[in-house]
């Protein structure tokens, strides 16, 4: 489907100079002099590549659709994740370092969306928050308030993250998979 370059969206898919690009920020320009034109920061989604780009109104970008097909998380074999998909069972692999640091949040039997480009994975969208254990933090001082103060701990995961001071080793806690940082107790 052809858009107009002033039409492109943060999160728009669109295929430029021969690769498959996702638009992150996009800002609309009218300077002065000249014509109106958007600036659009984009990230490669095979290889991770960043660049930014101008897109005048009068030029036309293709913009392209992923299939989005729900999957689960079986196993790691090596550099490469297993997943089911939940319709007809078939499973495929993905290379760990397309998902990169946010592997570390897979459990088995999660619910994850597989982006499928042309009957090729290129993304996984994890769930936005997952459940992990404390496993290892320093001992809470008595008198400790919650305060904005965090203190270090490491995940039953192996992610080192921010705590609050008041929490211990075994207390269960949810975490942004996005920004890898603490959210709340979990209940």
């Amino acid at each position: 489907m052809k858009i107009n370059g002033n039409e492109i969206r943060p999160g728009n898919v669109i295929e430029h100079q021969g690769g498959l690009w996702a638009a992150v920020k996009v800002n609309a320009v009218k300077p002065g002099k000249g014509g109106a034109y958007a600036q659009v920061e984009l990230k490669n989604l095979i290889d991770g590549r960043k660049m930014n780009e101008r897109f005048r109104a009068s030029e036309t970008v293709e913009r392209v659709r992923l299939e989005q097909k729900d999957h689960t998380y079986l196993y790691a074999e090596g550099d490469m994740l297993v997943f089911m998909d939940t319709e007809n069972y078939e499973q495929i692999n993905i290379p760990k370092d397309m998902i990169g640091d946010r592997a570390a949040f897979l459990q088995d039997g999660m619910s994850v969306i597989v982006e499928i480009h042309e009957e090729r994975p290129i993304g996984v969208q994890l769930p936005e928050h997952v459940t992990l254990e404390v496993v290892e933090t320093e001992p809470t001082v008595k008198g400790q308030t919650a305060s904005s103060s965090y203190k270090p701990a490491k995940a039953d995961n192996g992610l080192r993250i921010m705590i609050p001071p008041y929490m211990t080793v075994g207390e269960k806690i949810i975490v942004n998979t996005e920004t890898l940082e603490y959210v709340k107790r979990a209940d």
